[in-house]
C-alpha cells in the first residue's frame, strides 16, 4: 500500500528564497531538507551578522546580508523563510507585508505569541497579497502522514479514540524565559495541529498543567494533559510531558512519543523518532485491519527531523505554482492557534472551552 509519506515537490525548484534566522531549526532543518530537496537558499540575514556568515558558509548560500532589513529590501527574494522567536515574527511579517514584494512567506510555528498576533499576521498577509504558510512540520512526519492515508483511504474505519503520548525533555530556547510558558505553544501546538490534520477541528478542548519541576523560569504549562472532543463522539487526548522523572536527575530514562488512532475496523500506532539519539531516528507505525493476522509495519529511511521540512516549504512553492491555498495556509492555522489559545484558558478556568469561544465563529 501507498502511504504517501512524501510531500509532492513543486516543478520549480528554483525559487529564490531568503532565510531570517541561522540557528538550530534554519541551520540544521530548513537548509539540511532544502538540500536535499534541492530547493533555492539564495540569501540569509540573522540578528547576528557572524552566525548569518557561518551558516551561509556550512549551506553555501551566496548573499549574506548584515541586517534582516536588508534582505527584506532585496527585491529578487520570491519567498521568505522565518525561523526566529515567536515574539519577533509579527514585525517582520508586518515589514515584509509593508515592502510588498515577496510572494510567499513561510513562518514559524506559533504564528506569533498569541492568537491576536496570529490573526494580525494572516491580515497584513491577505491585505498585501503574500501567500502564508506556517511551519507546522509534525503533519510532514512519515508515520503520521501515513495514518492520515490510512484514515483518508477506509483501512481502520471511522476514528473512534486517538492518543498522543510524549514523555520527551525538550531542548528550551533563551526566549521562552521572556515568554513565561513552555509546552503548550512549543510541543502541545504540534500535537493538536496533528490531531487537526488527522480529524478536523474539535468542538471544544479541556485542558490542564502543572510547572515542569526541572524548568527554572516561572511558567504554568510543563505538563500538559488535554481532551479535544469531536461531533461524532471521537476523543482525541494527549499527555504532553516534559519532565519524565528524574531521568536528567540520575534516574533511568524512558523517552519517547508515541501515537494510537482506534477506529472501527482497524487499529494504527505510531512512534516518532524526534526525541531518539539520534535525533534523525525514524518515525514507524504498525497497522493491523479486522481479520489481519498480524500487524503490518513498513519502514522507510527518512525522519521528522529534517526531512518534513521539506514538506513545508514544498507546500508554500507549490501553492505558488498553481494558485491554490497551502496546505498549511495561515488562515487555517489560526484554528490551530485558536485551540493552544483555549487549552490555556481551560487550564486557567478549569472548566472546558469551546474553538468557537476564541475564534467568535
Amino acid at each position: 500500500m501507498n502511504l504517501n509519506i512524501h510531500s509532492p515537490l513543486p516543478e520549480r525548484k528554483d525559487w529564490r528564497i531568503g532565510c531570517v534566522g541561522s540557528g538550530f531549526i534554519m541551520s540544521d532543518c530548513h537548509l539540511v531538507a532544502y538540500g536535499k530537496a534541492g530547493f533555492n537558499a539564495a540569501a540569509i540575514a540573522s540578528r547576528t551578522a557572524a552566525n548569518a556568515t557561518a551558516c551561509a558558509e556550512r549551506h553555501s548560500i551566496g548573499t549574506i546580508y548584515e541586517s534582516i532589513d536588508q534582505l527584506l529590501d532585496d527585491e529578487s527574494i520570491e519567498v521568505l523563510d522565518l525561523a526566529v522567536p515567536p515574539d519577533n515574527q509579527l514585525e517582520i511579517i508586518k515589514a515584509a507585508c509593508a515592502r510588498g514584494t515577496a510572494k510567499g512567506i513561510l513562518a514559524q510555528k506559533p504564528l506569533g505569541s498569541n492568537y491576536a498576533e496570529a490573526v494580525e499576521a494572516v491580515e497584513a498577509c491577505e491585505a498585501a497579497g503574500i501567500v502564508l504558510a506556517v511551519n507546522q512540520n509534525m503533519r510532514y512526519d512519515q508515520s503520521v502522514r501515513a495514518a492520515k492515508t490510512l484514515l483518508e483511504n477506509g483501512t481502520i474505519g471511522d476514528p473512534v479514540l486517538a492518543t498522543i503520548d510524549m514523555r520527551g525533555i525538550p531542548h528550551w530556547m533563551p526566549w521562552q524565559e521572556r515568554q513565561g510558558w513552555v509546552t503548550l505553544r512549543i510541543m502541545s501546538i504540534h500535537h493538536m495541529d496533528t490531531f487537526r490534520y488527522w480529524f478536523g477541528d474539535p468542538e471544544r478542548i479541556y485542558c490542564t498543567t502543572r510547572p515542569d519541576p526541572r524548568t527554572a523560569f516561572p511558567h504554568t504549562d510543563g505538563i500538559a494533559s488535554y481532551i479535544l472532543e469531536y461531533a461524532n463522539g471521537l476523543r482525541a487526548i494527549a499527555i504532553d510531558d516534559t519532565w519524565t522523572g528524574p531521568a536528567r536527575e540520575g534516574a533511568p530514562a524512558d523517552i519517547g512519543i508515541e501515537w494510537r488512532i482506534e477506529g472501527m475496523d482497524g487499529l494504527a500506532i505510531g512512534d516518532i523518532g524526534w526525541c531518539q539519539d539520534p535525533y534523525t531516528t525514524p518515525s514507524t507505525i504498525r497497522y493491523a485491519t479486522k481479520g489481519d493476522a498480524d500487524f503490518t509495519a513498513p519502514a522507510w529511511e527518512e525522519s521528522w527531523f529534517p526531512d518534513a521540512f521539506i514538506g513545508t516549504m514544498a507546500q508554500l512553492l507549490t501553492a505558488l505554482e498553481t494558485g491554490n491555498k497551502p496546505v498549511i495556509n495561515g488562515r487555517d492555522n489560526l484554528n490551530t492557534m485558536a485551540l493552544v489559545e483555549a487549552a490555556y484558558q481551560s487550564s486557567e478556568q478549569h472548566r472546558a472551552i469551546e474553538l468557537k469561544e476564541i475564534t467568535g465563529a
